[in-house]
């Protein structure tokens, strides 16, 4: 298909919709990703809110291990990604419940909770993932959150139980403290962590 023909026809039904959003007089009835149009003189700009856009430089292996290591990468990407993101939904939502609760008792009971509720029903699937994958978890965690693992643990469970669970996790050769960083040793993990994000991979 004609390159020009297809930036017509995106340009054609971006118009299409403006013109119809332009037509609803009611502000409430905005479709999805659309603002409320702007009228200037006679004409009417409908304001469009587009995904951002990542272009990265092709990648270049030097050999074939290093090839595998980087498909290897997205694989594990893929995996553990979800479960970085659902400890930080799960963070925010234990963070708004808790400034409910009316005392510093009723905090802990409910963190004990929640705990054990979690290590039933995760510990299944976080079983099930290799060394390399745990690793990387920790550090999106750390990419997530905006914190490492073990100052969320710390936080909420409190020191003693956070070197706990650092101190178990340096037994497999990780540590709870591991920092992530995009722009430089996880430059290529942040690479494909963008593009998985955005369905380019």
């Amino acid at each position: 298909m004609n390159r020009r023909y297809l930036v017509g026809l995106l340009l054609g039904i971006i118009l299409s919709s403006a013109s119809t959003f332009a037509q609803d007089v009611s502000m409430n009835s905005a479709p999805a990703g659309f603002q409320p149009a702007y009228v200037v003189g006679e004409d009417t700009f409908a304001i469009v809110n587009l995904p951002g856009v990542y272009i990265f430089p092709e990648m270049k292996f030097k050999n074939k291990k290093e090839q595998d290591n980087y498909y290897k990468l997205i694989r594990d990407v893929k995996r553990t990604l979800p479960y970085a993101k659902m400890v930080y939904s799960t963070l925010i939502e234990t963070y708004e419940y808790m400034e409910t609760l009316p005392n510093e008792k009723a905090k802990q009971q409910h963190l004990k909770r929640m705990e054990k509720e979690m290590f039933k029903e995760y510990k299944p699937q976080l079983r099930r993932l290799s060394y390399s994958q745990g690793k990387l978890l920790i550090k999106l965690i750390d990419r997530e959150c905006n914190q490492s693992s073990y100052n969320l643990l710390k936080a909420y469970l409190g020191s003693f139980r956070a070197g706990f669970w650092n101190f178990f996790a340096s037994m497999f050769g990780a540590s709870l403290k591991s920092q992530y960083d995009p722009k430089g040793k996880d430059k290529v993990t942040e690479r494909v962590v963008v593009l998985v994000e955005n369905g380019l991979l």
